[in-house]
């Protein structure tokens, strides 16, 4: 099995497509309906949890089987200045991009080790270069990226993979939101196509055994 989080949103989604018929998949969500639409369509199993709510997760993921994969995607982002950021933001930030990946991978961990499957963090551009107005969100792709490269080391003994993939721009509801915050148009055209990130994350997860992908980077194309 194959879980995803975020799998509501533009990457999430995409993925859940690009696996549905060859990957069984577990697609995470807080919104009931919009993931019950989903499920519908690839054929995958529900899983609402909050992930701003550790606490739960343990009783959550109690009942699942095998667990081979988990593809790390869900992610928000909130652009603005350190000089004008409150703290709400930054524990909400962190708590979502950092936290909820680290207690769902430590909780998964003896499922994934059994399988010798594949870790894998939807990272970002801003995991490997802080600019102005995105200190919260870069200071968690950071922090997420940290996390991986730690994870790697720790869990190649086990046989377990991990991966970070950091997509440029990609065309989603986020970057939407992101465009309008900067005050920019919002041109899907621009950006990288979510399905391309998909089919990047399905080349790591089916990648032979005897590779290992540590980072890799999506960027834009030429036009």
């Amino acid at each position: 099995m194959t879980l995803i989080t975020g799998a509501t949103g533009g990457i999430g989604a995409a993925l859940a497509r690009e696996l549905a018929g060859t990957h069984s998949l577990l697609l995470q969500g807080r919104d009931g309906a919009r993931l019950s639409t989903l499920c519908a369509e690839v054929g995958g199993a529900p899983l609402l949890l909050d992930l701003t709510r550790p606490d739960t997760f343990e009783a959550a993921l109690s009942g699942l089987g095998r667990v081979t994969n988990v593809v790390q995607n869900a992610g928000v982002v909130e652009l603005g200045a350190v000089a004008e950021q409150p703290h709400e933001v930054w524990t909400h930030t962190l708590a979502v991009n950092v936290v909820a990946p680290a207690a769902l991978t430590r909780l998964l961990l003896p499922r994934v080790r059994a399988e010798r499957g594949t870790l894998v963090f939807v990272n970002s551009g801003a995991g490997l270069r802080a600019n102005a107005g995105w200190a919260s969100y870069a200071a968690s792709k950071f922090a997420l990226k940290a996390l991986a490269d730690a994870l790697r080391e720790e869990e190649t003994p086990h046989g377990v993979r991990v991966t970070s993939v950091y997509p440029g721009r990609t065309a989603t509801p986020m970057q939407q939101k992101v465009r309008a915050q900067e005050g920019g148009s919002y041109d899907p055209a621009a950006f990288v196509d979510p399905a391309t990130v998909a089919a990047t994350v399905r080349f790591v997860l089916d990648a032979p055994r005897d590779a290992t992908l540590p980072d890799v980077t999506v960027r834009p194309g030429p036009r």
